[in-house]
């Protein structure tokens, strides 16, 4: 089951991120979403945790706990709308 987590400090790594997951159970990937130009962290991600239960344990356990100074937002993650950020093919 993939989670989002949100409010990420910009320090925050995803090796970091994976040894606050793993407190729940097995983490399957973990990618925080970077700047394309940039490459600084854009203050979310995603991770996949092995099962439902371990994805549910982790979004209860760090809603709203402190990493490296923010509170964490941690929920389910959503499909993307359609046709948000897709252009289309169009350049």
């Amino acid at each position: 089951m993939k989670i989002y987590v949100g409010n990420l400090s910009y320090e925050v790594t995803e090796e970091d991120l994976r040894l606050a997951l793993e407190e729940f159970g097995q983490v399957e990937t973990v990618n925080i979403i970077k700047d394309k130009y940039s490459g600084r962290s854009k203050g979310f991600g995603f991770a996949e945790m092995a099962s439902k239960d371990e994805a549910q344990a982790a979004i209860d356990g760090l809603n709203g706990k402190e990493l490296k100074g923010r509170e964490l937002n941690v929920n389910e993650a959503r499909p993307r709308p359609e046709g948000r950020g897709n252009r289309g093919g169009r350049r």
